[in-house]
């Protein structure tokens, strides 16, 4: 006889598993966080107002900066197969994002006939209408708790701060990777948002904690400097983790693909560092300098006031916002009360909050840059995410009285009034005025505007556009009329080059009868100028963006942001087939300092620096530059040839007297 179990056994068995068995959350059809309709359409309307008036005000704005040309002609370089470099035979990384790189690489493809300059502006364009969009949903998803049955309207706050400053729109296009790190920002703070809330997700959802490690691992690649926000994302989720399985999924997901590329860069570039990083010391300070462009940033849009209204707007909010009890008991048992005060919505707030202070306080510390307003948009991103959206509660009379909820509405809604008319009356801000333009002691300038008077044109956005920037027709005619190769020197006539001949193939010790023509264009715009000359041309700056020598060199104190490394260009023509005195060399220059800045170079330490990113790429060579990759990064040449020499423990050339330098 089959004998049936007692409904009092039953209930025993149940409430045994339920003690020893974790609950689990399943998905469900329908949103965990039901809100009014109301709520869910002025969200949408918002979204929809802040993403057209943003993009709108881009396209208004629209252009290709000369580093955003600089991205391109890598691009160009992998496109032809030969590899991520800006000149051939020579392994530098002149950009800053690797994931930029690519990704218009990729996009390339996709985009087939269509002009490179014009893939990187439809990209660039649609990230940055997609960064915004990603933050103002990720701060609904923040109040969605609070809103369950409850009726208010969503209205744009921060969102509408951050597109009215026109710097936002003017890096918006700017080819650079603005669009990109805005996009970036956006999905993290989303999914960290829908991290802090376990309903939103399954808590054993291991594909998710995975795709939100491996986005956080990947700051690094977007920026360097943004590593600060991933890395602190990614210490988060582990502290946040319920056992060793996720902890090595986080670790794994997030430093894989960081971690590899790290030995990629080590091995082919020979550097710890991209190589813009070494040629502007991103580890220097020049604090001086990094309140300078701070000031020049909130002076004409006098940021401090949405600050002075958005602050309590935010308090506020907080104060107002409900705490839904029945999100508690969705955690486990063994849930412990740091990881459930990680893993919550007020510490992801925090973490966006001191994100974008300590991306702020880096920058300051670097000493800002040389464009107005850019490097600062991302600490403002950051910073505004919390109130990208705001909720007006209409009174019910349930967590207040209906009085004290009216006031409550009638404050923040006030408030919101002042951000709008604020933000109404900074998109129309003259910005920079006089200045924009002049390059300043303190090296700041508007660079859309400064692009589009040097051209000529509104909305500079192929290399062909810079045609009209002072030296660059000329270039191509210098090339032109220097088959047999040449150094070409800017020189102070904005309507030619200086040219330094090449030594004739086969009459000198290291120049091979078989020796082809060469030619080498020595000048700041990178940009403009490899993207409107042929692969085969060697375009390297001054400064060390491209320019291995001058990358190696120290900083100077009080030089320009941005350009404050300078190689004398006697070092350009000592390290070359190039003819190396008068009258070959211009006048100006000394053969002395051109015949000790040759010397200089057969330093043994130089020769290893230059071999590693010059000498082809063996496993051998790869293994030893990531073996020496800490050594060339901190090595550092001295840029007066004589003072190399000393230092290098060389012998100073005797030549006969030369001229004085002018």
């Amino acid at each position: 006889m089959l004998l049936l179990p007692s409904a009092s056994a039953k209930l025993k068995a149940l409430q045994a598993g339920a003690l020893t068995r974790r609950p689990v959350i399943k998905p469900v059809g329908r949103p965990v966080f039901p809100c009014e309709p109301v709520v869910r359409v002025s969200l949408w309307i918002s979204v929809a107002v802040v993403a057209a008036l943003f993009g709108w005000g881009a396209w208004q704005r629209r252009w290709i900066a000369d580093d955003g040309l600089i991205v391109l002609r890598t691009v160009r370089n992998l496109l032809a197969g030969n590899g991520p470099v800006f000149n051939v035979g020579e392994r530098v990384e002149a950009n800053t994002s690797t994931v930029w790189t690519y990704l218009l690489y990729a996009a390339s493809w996709v985009g087939g006939p269509m002009r490179l300059e014009y893939v990187a502006l439809a990209v660039a364009w649609t990230l940055s209408v997609l960064g915004v969009v990603l933050l103002m949903l990720g701060t609904a998803r923040l109040y969605a708790p609070s809103l369950r049955g409850r009726r208010a309207i969503v209205l744009p706050a921060g969102a509408l701060v951050y597109i009215a400053v026109p710097p936002a729109r003017d890096f918006a296009t700017s080819g650079l990777e603005n669009g990109l790190v805005l996009a970036y920002l956006g999905l993290l703070w989303w999914m960290m948002v829908c991290w802090s809330q376990p309903l939103r997700v399954r808590p054993d959802g291991r594909v998710f904690i995975g795709g939100l490690a491996f986005v956080a691992g990947c700051s690094v690649l977007v920026r360097p400097e943004l590593a600060l926000i991933g890395g602190a994302a990614l210490i988060m989720m582990v502290i946040a983790a319920r056992d060793w399985r996720r902890r090595l999924l986080i670790v794994l997901a997030g430093g894989l693909l960081p971690v590899a590329y790290q030995i990629f860069r080590m091995g082919y570039y020979g550097l710890l560092v991209p190589g813009t990083a070494l040629a502007k010391d991103a580890a220097g300070d020049k604090w001086s300098q990094g309140m300078i462009y701070l000031a020049n940033f909130n002076r004409p849009y006098a940021l401090w006031v949405p600050v002075v209204l958005l602050v309590p707007l935010g308090i506020l909010l907080t104060v107002a916002r409900r705490r839904p009890s029945f999100m508690r008991p969705a955690l486990a048992p063994d849930y412990g009360r740091m990881a459930r005060a990680v893993q919550s919505p007020p510490a992801v707030v925090v973490f966006m909050l001191a994100s974008g202070l300590l991306q702020a306080l880096y920058w300051i510390r670097q000493g800002g840059d040389f464009m107005h307003g850019r490097v600062l948009l991302v600490p403002l991103f950051c910073v505004l995410a919390p109130v990208a959206v705001i909720p007006v509660l209409m009174p019910d009379g349930k967590d207040f009285s209906r009085e004290t909820g009216y006031w409550l509405a009638g404050v923040v809604g006030l408030l919101w009034l002042g951000v709008a008319g604020w933000s109404l009356w900074a998109a129309n801000s003259p910005g920079m005025g006089d200045d924009a333009t002049h390059v300043t002691y303190s090296g700041i300038v508007d660079e859309r505007r400064f692009y589009a008077q040097a051209t000529g044109r509104a909305h500079p956005l192929t290399a062909a556009d810079y045609l009209d920037y002072p030296r660059m027709a000329a270039v191509l005619v210098a090339l032109d009329n220097t088959p047999d190769g040449a150094l070409l020197l800017p020189s102070g006539n904005y309507t030619q080059w200086d040219l330094v001949p090449m030594i004739p193939p086969g009459t000198a010790p290291g120049i091979p009868a078989t020796q082809k023509p060469q030619h080498t264009v020595f000048f700041t715009n990178l940009g403009m100028l490899g993207m409107n000359v042929g692969l085969d041309v060697r375009v390297i700056d001054q400064i060390g963006l491209a320019n291995p020598l001058a990358a190696h060199t120290e900083r100077l104190k009080h030089a320009r942001i941005g350009h404050d490394k300078n190689l004398f260009p006697d070092w350009v023509i000592a390290d070359g087939p190039w003819v190396k005195w008068y009258p070959g060399v211009p006048g100006y220059l000394d053969q002395q300092w051109v015949a000790q800045a040759e010397a200089a170079l057969r330093c043994p330490a130089t020769q290893a620096v230059l071999n590693s990113v010059r000498a082809p790429l063996t496993l051998h060579r790869f293994v030893s530059n990531l073996l020496h990759s800490y050594q060339f990064t901190r090595y550092r040449i001295d840029r007066v040839p004589l003072y190399e020499l000393i230092r290098c423990g060389l012998e100073v050339p005797q030549l006969p007297p030369a001229p004085p330098r002018e």
